[in-house]
């Protein structure tokens, strides 16, 4: 099959494959203004604002990417009752996605990440936010959510930020009612948490992550073998894919093939939820029924159309195929 024909397929398929995302909920904050002085209460330039942004980011992100290549998706998680999980709420809604399964939590804040950027430049990131376990009575709330939820689905995607949600009974709790319903899941783990994804079909980390959970470097080749290895052996039955910035992608399939993609050139302008943007593609692609090798292809691509951006972005499908061709 080439390249154009299972792409064509994928994006065919779209609106056919709902897909779940449960995980950590963010409100990104965008500050854009330009810099020309400097303060004089300390050697730290004064940004002149000009205007700012809301975003959805963390596994909001996941959805509102999904919800630019045309995915059916319903959204599971924790947001505060202020502001910022209000606003979470609407641009959710306003993309499109099911937010039905979104539960309020008075007692903790929604995460908010503000990030001041100027002349295409992030210069300071604050995170407000609380990194708390999840509540028993709110990880009850969420295992309802998905039970409800579950057989409108193809596929179920766990995006986590490590800010208390993946706590170890709710994710064997998830990954059981996944199983139960026969659905594919594909999981964004945080290091500390990585054996808590054993079972997911799919597991993706980046360099620094896979490093820190194998205890190989993810580079050179060699190490980034042992590491592949290293990760497989402690994820039995998944996928392992390694993203590694300018050095492309890795694949390491559970039957013990290795897959290399190789970056393609790209003016990086901000990687600011490029993570994202490769969990949503994978998602997108295995729903619409692309191989592993396959779906780490069209993610490379869709990585390099966003990192071309600035603040949190998201690719479409015809940027993603202009990339296809623009690259052979």
């Amino acid at each position: 099959m080439s390249k154009n024909t299972w792409l064509h397929h994928c994006l065919a398929r779209c609106s056919k494959v709902p897909v779940m995302v449960v995980g950590d909920l963010m409100l990104d904050h965008w500050v854009w203004g330009s810099v020309t002085r400097i303060s004089p209460e300390a050697p730290i330039p004064v940004v002149d604002v000009q205007r700012y942004t809301y975003t959805a980011g963390g596994a909001a992100n996941v959805v509102t990417n999904l919800r630019e290549l045309g995915v059916p998706c319903f959204q599971v998680g924790v947001v505060g009752r202020d502001d910022s999980g209000r606003k979470l709420r609407a641009i959710l809604r306003r993309e499109g996605a099911d937010v039905s399964g979104l539960i309020t939590d008075p007692d903790r804040p929604t995460t908010l990440k503000t990030r001041i950027v100027a002349h295409s430049q992030q210069m300071v990131r604050a995170d407000f936010e609380s990194r708390e376990p999840l509540a028993d009575a709110l990880q009850d709330q969420v295992l309802e959510r998905i039970q409800a939820l579950i057989e409108r689905v193809q596929l179920v995607v766990f995006s986590d930020y490590d800010k208390g949600l993946f706590q170890p009974e709710l994710v064997q709790r998830l990954f059981q009612i996944a199983h139960q319903a026969g659905k594919k899941v594909i999981g964004g783990p945080k290091p500390g948490n990585l054996k808590r994804f054993q079972g997911a079909d799919l597991v993706t980390l980046n360099a620094k992550e896979a490093t820190q959970a194998s205890g190989h470097p993810a580079l050179p080749l060699a190490s980034l073998l042992e590491a592949g290895a290293e990760l497989r052996r402690q994820l039995p039955g998944s996928h392992v894919l390694i993203t590694r910035g300018e050095h492309g992608m890795s694949l390491f399939e559970k039957a013990g093939e290795v897959h290399h993609q190789p970056a393609l050139a790209s003016q990086v302008f901000d990687v600011s939820g490029a993570g994202d943007t490769v969990l949503s593609t994978l998602s997108w692609t295995l729903a619409g029924g692309a191989t592993p090798a396959q779906a780490i292809e069209a993610a490379s691509h869709a990585a390099a159309v966003v990192v071309r951006k600035v603040g949190t972005a998201t690719a479409n499908p015809e940027e993603i195929l202009a990339s296809f061709s623009a690259n052979g």
